[in-house]
């Protein structure tokens, strides 16, 4: 049975630097994958061509068995993509109900988009915050916020750079089990993230990118001692 995502030998150029080296990688549906390497090894570039952002000169991209290689982002959000981004991009002049709300009625179940967003705030621990101008938010409030609104959207699914940056212990601990509860209800979850701790506590996959290839790829405990990974990361991990 196919993965939900499946990239394969995707080939990034740039002058004459290869910032991606047939690199690939699968999603499954209900699971969550990490992508991790160093900074610069090209995990936002990937992202970018996942998503549509970017082209490149060699691979392919496939959505649910659709071959997306050539669509643009627009097109693979109607097919059921969503991404939130390493830099905030929320609706800063817009509550955060309304931002949730531009999602909700872009998706699937925009005719209960009003209870759709109504339970995100539950689930998000945003109700308090509803009616208050997401550019008054704190950075780790604010990623719930871009999380939830790629939620709202209805991802088959979701790919998340960095999403727990800002956040503290305590939200990253709870934005790892809404992340778990997400992909248990049959999302595929692709999470980009430096937090090593939230990476080995949640993945069920994790693959590894450096220098624009993938160097290692399995469970977070044959990664935690591959010394291929553990020669990337000066032993970090």
């Amino acid at each position: 049975m196919p993965s939900l995502l499946e990239v394969d030998d995707v080939t990034v150029v740039f002058g004459g630097h290869r910032a991606l080296d047939a690199a690939g990688l699968r999603a499954e549906a209900g699971s969550i994958t990490g992508l991790i390497g160093p900074n610069g090894a090209g995990k936002s570039t990937l992202f970018d061509v996942i998503c549509g952002l970017r082209t490149s000169v060699h691979g392919r991209v496939t959505l649910g068995g659709r071959d997306v290689t050539r669509a643009g982002p627009a097109r693979r959000a109607r097919h059921g993509m969503a991404r939130t981004f390493q830099r905030l991009e929320l609706f800063g002049r817009l509550s955060v109900r309304d931002n949730l709300l531009v999602a909700a009625e872009l998706g699937p179940d925009r005719r209960r988009a009003a209870q759709v967003v109504d339970d995100i705030l539950d689930r998000f621990g945003l109700t308090a915050v509803a009616d208050a101008c997401a550019d008054e938010l704190p950075t780790g409030t604010g990623r719930l916020v871009e999380v939830g609104r790629a939620v709202a959207a209805r991802p088959s699914v979701i790919l998340l750079d960095e999403p727990a940056a800002g956040q503290d212990h305590t939200e990253t601990e709870r934005f790892g089990e809404l992340l778990r509860a997400l992909a248990d209800e049959g999302t595929a979850v692709l999470l980009v993230e430096h937090d090593m701790g939230l990476v080995m506590n949640i993945c069920d996959e994790v693959y590894v990118l450096d220098l624009g290839r993938m160097i290692a790829t399995g469970p977070p405990a044959t990664i935690r001692s591959d010394e291929a990974v553990l020669a990337a990361y000066l032993g970090d991990l």
